[in-house]
């Protein structure tokens, strides 16, 4: 058995680290700056292609795998820190009615691509799994690496004569959620839960590494010109679902004033 950071009792007040809520917070910068780029050449201010181009779907893997990551490491610090069940359904409720409401906005924005299972609706799903499988210590790393291996393991069975079959039953949308297509859905939006499980599961390992061997990494104090980064990651979800009402609103005020 793997040795488990000591859990501190459920009485004692929720802590944060600036470490991970910077971490959080330079992620928000990024998806800031490159939905703003997306919100351009949506209005045709910027001739880019976000669907095909690796200068910029490299980027949104790097992004959401960086968000996906600081989640697992939350989980580790919330457990650690006993949050209970009743907790943890709380804040689930808010991610998965944000997820919601993503889907009900990306339908009138995007009728032919709405978003239904974007980032929200799979961190929804993940927090789940990975909250159930917290306290597998390293078996976390073999998981994970595993999950991430799954869609190209699955692509290459699926593309063989005798997988052929089973191709379409994963590429509908009653099973795509799971990740193992052969086809990318049309979707503005898609956050399967393989491989980006496995992104989450190295989040939660390296965080209970991190509390059970260097709990000073995140304690430490940060540099005063990051403290905004960590005030920004604190209020990650909030800021998520206002981001890009305000960037497409202001874009579309500026094309009224312009004439555009």
């Amino acid at each position: 058995m793997n040795r488990q950071p000591s859990r501190q009792p459920r009485s004692s007040p929720p802590r944060r680290f600036d470490t991970v809520d910077a971490l959080r917070g330079g992620a928000i910068v990024w998806m800031t700056t490159f939905h703003f780029c997306f919100d351009l050449a949506h209005f045709g201010y910027l001739r880019a292609d976000f669907y095909a181009d690796a200068l910029w779907t490299m980027q949104r893997t790097a992004i959401v795998s960086l968000f996906l990551f600081c989640a697992g490491l939350g989980q580790a610090i919330a457990v650690h820190q006993g949050q209970g069940w009743p907790r943890f359904w709380r804040r689930w409720r808010r991610v998965a009615g944000c997820a919601l409401l993503v889907t009900l906005g990306s339908m009138l924005m995007f009728p032919r691509s709405f978003i239904y299972f974007g980032v929200l609706h799979g961190l929804a799903a993940m927090l789940v799994v990975v909250r159930c499988t917290a306290g597998w210590g390293r078996w976390l790393w073999l998981v994970g690496a595993f999950a991430i291996a799954m869609p190209f393991i699955a692509a290459s069975a699926l593309s063989t004569s005798a997988g052929a079959d089973f191709s379409a039953y994963f590429d509908a949308p009653m099973l795509n959620w799971l990740g193992l297509v052969t086809r990318k859905p049309i979707t503005e939006d898609y956050v399967p839960v393989l491989p980006w499980l496995g992104v989450m599961w190295w989040g939660m390992a390296a965080g209970e590494w991190l509390l059970r061997t260097r709990s000073a990494w995140l304690a430490a104090r940060l540099p005063r010109m990051l403290a905004p980064l960590a005030l920004l990651g604190r209020w990650s979800l909030p800021y998520y679902m206002l981001h890009q009402l305000v960037l497409m609103g202001a874009l579309t005020a500026w094309g009224w004033v312009a004439g555009r």
